[in-house]
């Protein structure tokens, strides 16, 4: 079979259905409870899509806390003390502007395109929306036995919180010298007025974050370390280049507690959207909590004797997000000898299955080693896939869609020298292989 050819270019709306129906079809993402009609922005992750954000997880996890001795790990709790929220600020100023359609009685963001021309996005009516409201993002829920307001909490909007509060347990129990950060991934929640964009914007999502903890006068350093550390990140994840830039916060644009913050957008078939967000929060949180704590949070430098509050350089990337621009980035549609295939260029680490195994035909025993050969793989902890049903080139494609970077044939050959047919995925090559030595092949290409 000959290379790939020239790709086709595809409307922005069609990669996104096209997206969509594959994730469904291939085992990636479903609409949550879809045989109730759905939830609205709640996703669940199928077999080939939680083994990707684990994936990705994985990648993000070895990258902050494993290959480096100065970032700790840490998984705080979803439900914190009321206070922490009020100390964050969050139950004050975490709010969007809210109206109201007067036709359809639809509800969105006042600072979306069409709302601030005038005209409904549901129903299409001009110059009928209430006057606009603040509306509070954070779940509320309660705790204890009696629905009373003293019992109120409040779902987690971000998981740096739990980063912040326990900043003297991680660096007393670490022994750690500042600088040194804290890493955590965790379940986030928000009350979404208009989420959209399949897992872009949702109302119960996934954050990696790292806040690390520096002297003041060295934050901008840092800052400047931290933001070129994430860019380099995602391109070694196999994103491309191109589809990546820099989008600095202007004076009105800065959150509360920022002094500097710069967005890592891609772009989506539906535009530059940010993904992570690299912040210099001063020393804002820690100073919050030891005012509303009425407890130290301060840091002592054994050496020097000197104390201070430490300013957080926080990374702040969503897991749902990112598996998106990897999804996107990776979605591919082109001809192969006058067919078209659709095919995810996955990079191998990130693969859910790294190898598909093919009995050719169903007989001479081809099953039974192709079945020993799956079970080697899996045993080995390398995910794999046994497909005996439909023609060779029909498993192909199914494999090209799910992003399994090499299909293992065996053959009429292979009873003959012990050797088999990997495929590869982009290429499209096929190469002959020991069938005791696939194993040992596969490795050296993770």
């Amino acid at each position: 079979m000959g290379p790939p050819n020239q790709e086709r270019p595809m409307a922005a709306k069609d990669v996104m259905d096209k997206l969509v129906s594959l994730c469904k079809r291939r085992g990636f993402i479903y609409q949550s409870s879809e045989i109730y009609g759905g939830t609205g922005s709640v996703w669940d992750y199928g077999p080939l899509g939680i083994e990707l954000k684990r994936n990705i997880k994985d990648r993000w996890w070895s990258a902050m806390v494993h290959q480096r001795d100065d970032i700790e790990g840490l998984d705080a709790s979803i439900l914190m003390h009321p206070r922490v929220w009020e100390a964050s600020g969050h139950v004050e100023g975490f709010t969007d502007p809210l109206v109201e359609c007067g036709t359809c009685h639809r509800r969105f963001r006042a600072d979306m395109p069409e709302v601030a021309e005038g005209q409904c996005p549901v129903c299409g009516t001009k110059d009928t929306f209430s006057e606009a409201r603040l509306f509070n993002l954070m779940f509320k829920t309660f705790m204890g036995p009696v629905e009373e307001a003293a019992n109120q909490v409040y779902l987690r909007p971000e998981t740096a919180q739990g980063s912040y509060v326990n900043f003297l347990n991680v660096q007393t129990a670490a022994r750690q010298k500042v600088p040194f950060g804290i890493a955590q991934i965790g379940k986030a929640f928000r009350n979404e007025i208009t989420p959209g964009n399949f897992i872009f914007r949702t109302r119960e999502f996934e954050q990696m974050e790292m806040q690390f903890f520096v002297e003041p006068g060295t934050d901008e350093d840092w800052f400047e370390f931290w933001k070129a550390a994430r860019m380099d990140w995602h391109v070694e994840m196999g994103i491309r280049k191109e589809k990546l830039r820099f989008l600095e916060h202007g004076p009105d644009e800065l959150a509360h507690y920022a002094k500097t913050a710069f967005d890592i957008e891609y772009e989506y078939p539906f535009g530059w959207k940010e993904f992570e967000g690299i912040h210099n929060r001063t020393d804002f949180d820690l100073s919050r909590h030891q005012e509303y704590s009425k407890k130290r949070l301060e840091y002592i430098d054994t050496a020097s004797g000197k104390r201070f509050v430490p300013y957080v350089i926080e990374t702040a990337v969503g897991v749902d997000r990112t598996l998106l621009v990897v999804l996107c980035d990776a979605y591919h549609e082109e001809e192969v000898e006058g067919e078209q295939r659709v095919v995810l260029r996955l990079a191998p680490a990130l693969a859910p299955l790294k190898v598909a195994v093919f009995p050719l035909v169903k007989k001479d025993g081809l099953p039974e080693i192709a079945q020993k050969l799956h079970a080697d793989l899996r045993a080995a902890a390398i995910p794999s896939f046994y497909d005996a049903a439909g023609s060779i080139g029909r498993r192909y494609r199914r494999q090209d869609e799910a992003g399994t970077p090499w299909c293992v044939t065996v053959d009429g050959q292979t009873n003959e020298d012990g050797t088999v047919t990997v495929r590869d995925r982009d290429s499209l090559e096929q190469v002959r292989v020991p069938a005791d030595g696939v194993l040992t092949w596969v490795r050296e290409r993770l």
